[in-house]
């Protein structure tokens, strides 16, 4: 593969998630009313996902476009001794499920990349969300895949590369975010309205 077939490929890609970003949208518009409501967010991945993991919560902590409150997300496995001691003690598949119970409360949401969909260690992570009452949310490649069907619902990217995964996993971060924000502000505005009524 060159450069300009790579840049085809994510076009490609691009392309053919195009019609679902309403839907994509409508789930960010979800993560927001749980998070202004009070919930939080655990985000979940191996190598390139877990940087992208971080990604996500550093908006949501932070800002994405626009100031608005300061939102409550974790990046599992972003605290490297207490991952090193977990992976040590207690195997690499338990790597995020100890966070997972630690941080999940009822309401929470926990969303799960992995361009394969077949980290044990994520799956792993699901299931101990799941078991805790999270709603669960993949972002992987293309499904079917063992994420995508162990999660309450799923993004799946149709394309053949995990490079091409991972940047369009970037642009659907940044949708949800979107959806998010506007869900956000919609919640204070009503609070606020109701407060003055």
């Amino acid at each position: 593969m060159n450069a300009a077939e790579h840049i085809e490929d994510l076009r490609d890609a691009l392309q053919r998630l195009a019609p679902h970003v309403p839907e994509i949208e409508r789930r960010g518009h979800r993560i927001g009313r749980a998070l202004a409501a009070g919930a939080r967010l655990l985000a979940v991945g191996n190598g390139g996902s877990a940087a992208q993991a971080e990604h996500l919560t550093a908006e949501l902590v932070g800002r994405f476009d626009g100031d608005r409150r300061p939102l409550a997300a974790i990046a599992v496995g972003a605290e490297y001794p207490a991952t090193t001691a977990i992976v040590n003690d207690y195997g690499p598949d338990e790597a995020f499920v100890r966070p997972v119970r630690a941080h999940g409360r009822p309401g929470d949401v926990l969303v799960a990349l992995s361009t394969s969909g077949r980290s044990a260690n994520v799956l792993a992570a699901v299931a101990a969300a799941e078991d805790a009452g999270l709603w669960t949310l993949a972002l992987t490649g293309p499904a079917p895949n063992p994420l995508a069907s162990a999660c309450q619902e799923a993004i799946p990217v149709d394309a053949a590369r995990t490079a091409t995964v991972q940047e369009v996993h970037q642009v659907l971060i940044h949708v949800l975010c979107i959806g998010i924000d506007e869900a956000v502000r919609q919640f204070d505005l009503a609070l606020r309205a109701e407060a003055h009524a």
